[in-house]
C-alpha cells in the first residue's frame, strides 16, 4: 500500500511535468469559472470527509460518495454549459456508472444516515493495524492527505474531461462521440455483470454455511471464479480503469489535442486500482488456498491466454 501511495504521487507530478506546456487548451473564462467552482466543491466535501472519519472512527466517508461526486460535477458540468451536447451526454454516461456503483455499495451495508454505522472497507481497518501507524496523529495525516484529500481529488481528475468537453460552439455530437458512449455503456454493463456474478456467489455461500449445508467443491473454494471472474481475477477493476480512460477520450474529441491533463485522472485510477487489487489479493491468499492456483493461471485486468 505504501508503495501504491508513493507511486500515485510521483505519477501525479510527472505526468503535470509531461503535459505542461506541451498540449494544454486555452480554457474560456467560463471553463475556468466552473473549475474554481468544482475545486471549491472538492475542497469542502474533502474536508467533511476527513473530520467524519476523525469523529466517527469510519474512514469509508469518500467511499460512501465515491459513486455520488462525480454525478453532481458532471451535471454541474453540463448545467454551466446549458446543456450543450456533449457535456449532457457524458453527465449521462457518469450518471449511469453511478448508479450502478451506488447500487452495489448500498447492498453491502455501505451506506447509513448516520455516518459511522454503515460498513467500513475492511483495508482501513487492515491498514490502521500496520507498525508505520502506531501514533494516532500518523493515521490522522494519512486520513487528511490521502483518504480525504488526494482521493477526493482523484475523483474530481478522473470527471474533468467534461470540462474539455465542453467546445465553444457547442458543436453537435461526431460518430466518434457515440462510438465511446456506446463502449461506455458496454463497460457499465460488464462491471454490473462482474459484480452480479460475485454477489451471487457470495450470497449462495453465505447461506449454506448459515444453514449448515455442504459448501462442495465450488463454494469450497470461497472466492468467485466462474463467469467473467473466470478469465480475469479483477474484471469490475479492468472495466472500471477502461471506462475512465475511455471518458477520458471525450476530450481528445472536443480538442483535437491527444496529451493533455484530461488523461491524468484515468492514469492515476490505474495506478490505484493496481495497489488497490495487490492489497485485497494478499488478504485472499492467506484466507483461502486455492487462490495461488487461481491466481497463477488467470490474468489481473486481462485474460491470460499463455
Amino acid at each position: 500500500m505504501v508503495k501504491t501511495i508513493v507511486g500515485l504521487v510521483v505519477g501525479l507530478v510527472a505526468f503535470t511535468a509531461l503535459v505542461y506546456g506541451v498540449q494544454m487548451p486555452d480554457f474560456r473564462a467560463e471553463q475556468v469559472d466552473l473549475l474554481y467552482g468544482l475545486t471549491g466543491v472538492y475542497l469542502a466535501v474533502a474536508g467533511l470527509c476527513f473530520l467524519l472519519g476523525e469523529a466517527t472512527g469510519n474512514y469509508s466517508q469518500v467511499d460512501k460518495l465515491w459513486s455520488v461526486i462525480p454525478v453532481a460535477y458532471v451535471w454541474m458540468a453540463a448545467s454551466a454549459s446549458d446543456f450543450a451536447p456533449r457535456p449532457t451526454l457524458m453527465a449521462g454516461l457518469v450518471t449511469l456508472w453511478g448508479a450502478r456503483l451506488t447500487f452495489n455499495f448500498a447492498r453491502r451495508g455501505g451506506y447509513s444516515w448516520i455516518p459511522w454505522k454503515g460498513d467500513e472497507d475492511y483495508r482501513w481497518s487492515l491498514l490502521r493495524a500496520n507498525p508505520a501507524f502506531n501514533r494516532p496523529w500518523k493515521w490522522s495525516l494519512f486520513n487528511l492527505f490521502f483518504i480525504s484529500l488526494y482521493q477526493q481529488g482523484l475523483i474530481l481528475l478522473f470527471t474533468l474531461p467534461i470540462v474539455y468537453g465542453w467546445t465553444a460552439d457547442g458543436s453537435a455530437l461526431s460518430a466518434t462521440d457515440w462510438l465511446l458512449a456506446l463502449l461506455v455503456v458496454v463497460l457499465v454493463v460488464l462491471e454490473f455483470t462482474a459484480d452480479q456474478q460475485q454477489w451471487n456467489y457470495q450470497e449462495e455461500k453465505h447461506r449454506r454455511r448459515k444453514a449448515g449445508e455442504e459448501l462442495g467443491d465450488f463454494y469450497g473454494v470461497g472466492f468467485t471464479h466462474s463467469g467473467l471472474w473466470r478469465w480475469m481475477r479483477h474484471p469490475n477493476y479492468a472495466c472500471e480503469q477502461a471506462l475512465w480512460i475511455v471518458f477520458a477520450a471525450f476530450a481528445a474529441t472536443a480538442t483535437g489535442l491527444w496529451l493533455t491533463p484530461a488523461w491524468l485522472g484515468a492514469a492515476l485510477l490505474v495506478v490505484l486500482f493496481n495497489g488497490s487489487a495487490n492489497f485485497s489479493e494478499g488478504v485472499t491468499a492467506d484466507k483461502y488456498p486455492k487462490f495461488a492456483a487461481y491466481r497463477e493461471k488467470t490474468g489481473k485486468f486481462l485474460p491470460k491466454f499463455w
